[in-house]
């Protein structure tokens, strides 16, 4: 951290910062130039932040030049992790496919999505259990019994499952079942569900909360990862903005800034941001080219009677244009396609 001097500060302003800050247990370190005097910091930052020197006398600015996310940041960790789901990676060099239903509904659709998202080269499935809705009223998941159903379908199709869990207290249930757990974006600063999802010993799938800042998306997988998990990876699923055209603003510029600034794989979901079917392939170009670990991506074998989100689910007829787009972009782009197991052989 710096302390930015005011051009007119006097020296007893400029010692009252230093001796405030040493009292706390840092170090100050004061260097003058030609026309200012900067303090550098040397310390706990959060220790810092709590002294309000911004409000001294002589004082222009104080300027934080370390992350406070410490266990994710690029600063201590300068190569990018890659995080595996069932043996499945997802990270630098390659490109995960990751779909299925948003929410499970029955055995036989929860199947036949799973196959749809496998034909369309998926080598994760996706599917929503316990279901945070806006509307009390609006389906809100099976509960265990669709964690049931995925196990089943994941013992037929060999698909790791990715689901989501809303609660604290049901963590411990979600992952004896799931192979990488979901926090959604209504629960991006739920910060007991965070820690207890980091004691899991299961990989985190973090999404951004619709009104976070991209620091307040890593400082909450900071608190994942601060209980001793760093198999996190962050997905961006479009954040709320004033515009109407689209369920949200999937903002693609967030997805190189948090790979510059953090060592997990960051992900794009191209159906929530744009809540709409013919936008959810284009989304995806722009993720891939965009430099995206993997997309997550909704299919329906019949979307217009699911219970949840069908406007923005891939049909049948869409599964071959999806294969295609992952299939070509991700070598133009210097990744190979993370290929099934299932489909493989292996």
């Amino acid at each position: 951290m710096v302390v930015v001097m005011a051009v007119q500060a006097s020296e007893d302003e400029v010692q009252a910062v230093a001796t405030r800050v040493r009292a706390a247990g840092g170090a100050a370190f004061v260097s003058r130039g030609v026309n200012r005097t900067v303090i550098g910091l040397v310390g706990d930052v959060v220790v810092f932040e709590a002294l309000s020197l911004r409000s001294m006398a002589g004082v222009a600015d104080v300027i934080r030049i370390s992350a406070p996310y410490k266990l994710i940041s690029r600063e201590n960790h300068q190569e990018r992790s890659v995080v595996r789901v069932g043996g499945v990676p997802i990270g630098p060099g390659t490109m995960t496919l990751i779909a299925g239903p948003c929410a499970v509904e029955t055995p036989e659709q929860t199947l036949a999505a799973a196959q749809m998202a496998q034909a369309a080269g998926a080598t994760l499935l996706r599917g929503g259990a316990f279901k945070p809705r806006t509307s009390p009223y609006a389906f809100q998941g099976l509960g265990e019994a669709g964690l049931r159903i995925l196990a089943d379908v994941r013992a037929e199709t060999r698909m790791p499952v990715v689901t989501e869990v809303v609660d604290a207290a049901d963590v411990e249930l979600v992952a004896s079942y799931a192979d990488m757990l979901q926090i959604g974006t209504r629960n991006a600063q739920n910060f007991a569900l965070l820690q207890a999802a980091g004691e899991a010993g299961k990989p985190v799938m973090l999404k951004r909360g619709m009104n976070g800042t991209i620091e307040e998306w890593l400082m909450a997988a900071e608190y994942v990862a601060q209980r001793g998990n760093l198999d996190i990876v962050l997905c961006e699923r479009g954040i709320r903005t004033f515009e109407k055209a689209t369920r949200n603003t999937l903002d693609i510029s967030a997805v190189p800034i948090a790979q510059r600034l953090g060592h997990l794989p960051v992900i794009v979901d191209p159906s929530h941001s744009g809540g709409h079917r013919d936008l959810v392939l284009p989304l995806t170009r722009a993720a891939i080219a965009v430099g995206a670990d993997g997309v997550i991506i909704d299919v329906h074998p019949h979307p217009e009677t699911a219970l949840c989100d069908g406007p923005q689910a891939l049909t049948s007829a869409d599964i071959g244009e999806l294969a295609d787009i992952a299939g070509v972009m991700a070598p133009l782009v210097g990744r190979a396609l993370v290929r099934s197991p299932a489909s493989t052989g292996v």
